[in-house]
């Protein structure tokens, strides 16, 4: 009796510790952000994207409309149980360059620098005014016309 009592333990130890490694908060990083170090290797007016590319590396995403800036942008997530995600960090390092390719400016953003943007706001109107679902598909019964289908007109 005394075993039984023993393997009870352990099976009961075992669930409690699965359990609670399912509470633990998971941490993910994306993406890179040079170092100061690295930053400090860049000379504004002097450095071009080649140079700035062999220093630092290639960038994560470059200006969308005109390529005259390179961005670096690094964040940290949480995850705690079955909440979402959680922004905890983001740094983005901003590297402006002259229409000859020179760098003019190099600047760090943090999280706190940021702001919450829609970045595309268009919404697709159903254009369908006070038609449910099931009127939509219902609608159509009775309007079935053999002729149509048979190709006789």
């Amino acid at each position: 009796m005394r075993r039984l009592g023993n393997s009870v333990g352990l099976m009961a130890a075992a669930a409690m510790s699965v359990a609670l490694s399912g509470c633990s908060t998971i941490k993910r990083n994306h993406g890179y952000v040079p170092t100061d170090a690295e930053l400090e290797e860049v000379v504004v007016g002097v450095d071009t994207r080649d140079t700035v590319s062999d220093v630092i590396g290639p960038p994560s995403t470059a200006g969308v409309m005109r390529d005259n800036a390179w961005y670096y942008v690094a964040s940290s997530w949480e995850t705690r149980l079955y909440f979402a995600p959680e922004e905890i960090s983001r740094e983005l390092v901003a590297i402006s360059f002259s229409p000859d390719g020179v760098v003019e400016n190099v600047e760090r953003f943090g999280l706190q620098d940021g702001n919450v943007i829609a970045l595309n706001r268009r919404v697709t109107d159903d254009n369908i005014k006070g038609i449910t679902f099931l009127g939509q598909l219902l609608g159509n019964v009775g309007n079935f016309d053999a002729g149509q289908v048979l190709g006789n007109n």
